[in-house]
């Protein structure tokens, strides 16, 4: 029996997949320029989930069964430096010889960013239950792998969190307060209020 979608879930669909293969060619290029053998190991985890996702993805599309695969979890240190330690310098490489951990670590930090948003959206456009939970569990892993990405190179000093002022940042923080009409559980009746 052939299943009937959306037009948009479709489309949608068609994106992520197409998003996937991309991901997962993208790491296959640039695995053999990684040097730092722990930057090489998180490649690794983050195409063997690409690639177990991709064939979920597919077996659920084509024949509408899936095999869950499991939630992407982060292998690294998540302990994030903050502050600015003396950034380096970088520019555009001239050749593709040129590529360092840095940059690749870069280009699959903006990558999973990227595939977060995307498949987020996508999953907003489903109405199969089925698809649109798969979207939104692939979109959470993508996150993991951007978070995990973000923390390799905090820790290396590739990726700097500035701060602010504490002044200026208690500033900004303090200015949201708890609503005093909120009650245990929720808000109270809105016919209460007025």
């Amino acid at each position: 029996m052939h299943h009937q979608l959306g037009a948009h879930e479709v489309m949608e669909v068609h994106e992520v997949l197409t998003n996937t293969i991309d991901c997962i060619n993208k790491l296959r290029v640039l695995r053999p320029h990684a040097r730092d053998q722990r930057l090489g190991q998180i490649m690794d985890r983050q195409l063997n989930h690409a690639e177990q996702e991709y064939q979920n993805m597919v077996s659920l599309i084509s024949h509408h069964r899936g095999v869950s695969v499991e939630p992407y979890h982060t292998s690294i240190n998540t302990d994030v430096h903050y502050g600015l330690r003396n950034p380096s310098p970088f520019a555009p490489n001239e050749t593709a010889n040129q590529v360092h951990d840095r940059d690749i670590a870069s280009i699959l930090l903006g990558g999973a960013k990227a595939t977060t948003s995307l498949r987020m959206r996508a999953a907003l456009e489903c109405a199969d239950p089925q698809i649109r939970r798969m979207i939104i569990q692939s979109s959470v892993s993508s996150a993991e792998m951007a978070y995990e990405t973000f923390c390799y190179m905090n820790e290396r000093g590739m990726y700097q969190v500035p701060t602010m002022p504490m002044r200026t940042e208690s500033n900004f923080i303090g200015a949201y307060q708890t609503n005093p009409g909120a009650i245990a559980g929720g808000f109270r009746n809105f016919n209460q209020l007025s």
